[in-house]
């Protein structure tokens, strides 16, 4: 009896002395996880988490340890306040691999504490300001605005044909990048752009800013906001007898758009992506069903570019022989990643070199790539 406990103990030893030789890497994700935003948040949150478990599935080995990897994910509610608190509340995890923040207006403040604390940074915010405060661990895993915005203005006009639009934004720093680079684009590619307005990102009720629009006789509406208020507003358009296209950007090309939206949203809503279509990729289709597998739902816009981001700086430590972030940091500033939903390859500035954009619609609820522009 004593020889099996002591057996038993020797193997519980060992077990852990192997555990203990693992070198645990955090990864800390921000993003929306409750509010109106929350299936983006949670969408990509599981873009991260399905990396993490897949690369401790493996696990793959630097510098003669194996890498255990911990998701470590906050609510930063899509407020930059609460964005400063979740930010420092992984700071002081030890956290030194960031994913996220989601929104623009999160991004662009909690990014200089991250910059400050040593941390690298792969978000999808898109707002141009982000990448030109130069902090060199931070990288753009999409299209900016300045691509999302300007894309859609170039399909509306030479594919569309469309001569007279109208911009609505949510004066949030991502709905207000994405409404000007469209404005820039169309008036330079000969549209009327015939009225401005705006809304904020708790709105539901766009009636008024419609009805004054409806007497412009505008052939579309680009919308600079999220897909919780662009539904109704389809919706409200539909009511006033506005026969104008809806048009926005990624945060409007979700699943969530048609589920709110209902029968208001169909092929008169248009949106551009980053990214190329995934079903068109090579990795594409085995990462969606891989998802689905996991989840139990379809993957939404960004998990892929969570998922990316991950396996991204794994790699680049495995490159590296080590976690050091310095290091890691010059392997993804100098190298490439391919990565299920591109080539993932930096300026200076921390832009992707090059970020094709898929331009949208909806049929049956869902969106539908049409075309990458």
């Amino acid at each position: 009896m004593k020889l099996k406990h002591t057996a038993a103990a020797l193997a519980l030893l060992t077990a852990f002395g192997v555990h203990a030789q693992d070198t645990v890497v955090k990864i800390g994700h921000s993003g929306p996880l409750s509010g109106s935003q929350a299936f983006s948040g949670k969408d990509n949150e599981n873009g991260a988490r399905l990396a993490v478990e897949e690369l401790n599935a493996k696990p793959i080995t630097v510098a003669g340890k194996k890498l255990k990897f911990e998701l470590l994910s906050e609510d930063d509610q899509g407020d930059p306040k609460a964005g400063m608190a979740a930010a420092q509340k992984l700071i002081d995890a030890g956290v030194h691999y960031i994913v996220g923040p989601y929104n623009s207006g999160v991004a662009i403040p909690a990014s200089r504490a991250y910059n400050d604390a040593g941390a690298l940074i792969a978000t999808v915010a898109t707002n141009p300001k982000l990448t030109q405060q130069g902090y060199k661990g931070l990288y753009r895993v999409n299209a900016s605005d300045t691509q999302l915005g300007s894309k859609m203005a170039l399909y509306a006009a030479n594919e569309m044909k469309l001569k007279t639009v109208a911009v609505i934004d949510d004066r949030t720093a991502f709905g207000q990048g994405v409404a000007e680079e469209f404005k820039k684009q169309a008036k330079a590619a000969g549209m009327t752009v015939a009225g401005h307005e705006f809304t904020n990102d708790k709105a539901f009720d766009f009636t008024a800013i419609l009805t004054k629009l409806k007497t412009k006789n505008v052939q579309a509406i680009f919308f600079g906001g999220y897909a919780p208020q662009a539904a109704p507003m389809a919706r409200q358009m539909k009511q006033l007898g506005i026969n104008a296209r809806l048009l926005g950007g990624d945060t409007i090309c979700t699943a969530e758009m048609g589920k709110l939206g209902g029968d208001a949203v169909g092929d008169n809503v248009l949106c551009s992506q980053g990214g190329a279509i995934l079903d068109k990729a090579s990795a594409g289709p085995a990462f969606k069903a891989k998802f689905k597998a996991r989840f139990k739902q379809d993957a939404d816009v960004y998990a892929a570019a969570y998922y990316d981001a991950v396996m991204m700086y794994a790699q680049a430590m495995q490159k590296a022989n080590t976690i050091e972030v310095p290091k890691v940091q010059a392997v993804i500033s100098a190298g490439a990643y391919q990565g299920v939903a591109g080539s993932y390859a930096f300026d200076a500035k921390g832009d992707m070199k090059q970020s094709p954009v898929t331009i949208f619609t909806f049929k049956g609820g869902q969106p539908v790539p049409l075309t990458s522009y």
